[in-house]
């Protein structure tokens, strides 16, 4: 109910006037049935601008971070996200990696739309970043089609690093559908799932005409981090991660 109630009544019409969004290939999301919708990630509000244009109810994977606080804040974020119809996920490691992937499984074996970004974390300079091969995986075991969508502007409604709302002009722009039937039974193959990962990005490059740079941005931001730190000679630099120590769930909006 409480979705529902925030989509039209709530927070829906505010998001209308704020960012004016222009919806572009919504007849490529399907009435019925499990899909994925695979999505660039520019700012926190690609979690709502994305389920106010689409008819359907959308599921997204978030941090556990958003359920664990404390105090009335901790209480507010909690109800929130639940009501919103998110779904607490843990990313430290690579156990929780593969219960969030789990989980997704069954979200989409009850029919339901899941809403993941490949990226697996927000863009801290607008441009895309390389796709982690969770999203990869879950499509070659599911064969659930990959529904590509371009979020374009949200990072001017809703600057990074801020909780501020601004006027802006929002795009969502879905592409056709992408079946990955041809790699049945290869799920698994890391070749095979960075293929994939590789041809989802590429989509969304094309749906939002955003430049893309080959390396994780969560990479970028852990880098970013260490530079803007107050004694970094101090601190142990970040390992280079391999492909598998890289597969953390990217359905959080992180």
């Amino acid at each position: 109910m409480w979705y529902w109630l925030f989509k039209y009544i709530l927070l829906g019409p505010l998001l209308q006037v704020l960012g004016r969004p222009k919806v572009e290939g919504l007849h490529y999301v399907p009435n019925s049935g499990p899909v994925i919708l695979a999505s660039n990630h520019l700012a926190v509000m690609d979690s709502f601008f994305l389920p106010l244009v689409v008819r359907r109810r959308i599921t997204f994977l978030a941090k556990s971070e958003y359920f664990t606080g404390t105090g009335i804040k901790g209480w507010f974020s909690r109800w929130f996200f639940t009501a919103v119809g998110q779904v607490p996920i843990d990313r430290s490691n690579a156990d929780a990696a593969q219960a969030a992937l789990d989980t997704a499984e069954r979200v989409l074996a009850s029919g339901k739309l899941l809403g993941m970004y490949p990226e697996g974390t927000r863009s801290p300079d607008g441009r895309l970043y390389k796709g982690k091969t969770g999203l990869a995986r879950l499509a070659l075991q599911t064969g659930v089609p990959v529904i590509p969508v371009a979020m374009i502007g949200t990072n001017v409604v809703n600057p990074p690093g801020t909780t501020m709302l601004r006027f802006g002009k929002v795009t969502v722009r879905f592409g056709k559908p992408m079946d990955f039937s041809r790699f049945e039974g290869l799920a698994g193959n890391r070749f095979i799932e960075r293929a994939v990962a590789d041809e989802v990005i590429y989509e969304l490059m094309q749906l939002s005409g955003q430049e893309y740079v080959d390396v994780y941005a969560a990479t970028v931001k852990n880098r970013d981090k260490d530079s803007a730190a107050p004694d970094p000679a101090s601190e142990p630099g970040p390992a280079a991660a391999s492909e598998e120590a890289t597969r953390i769930p990217e359905t959080a909006a992180g």
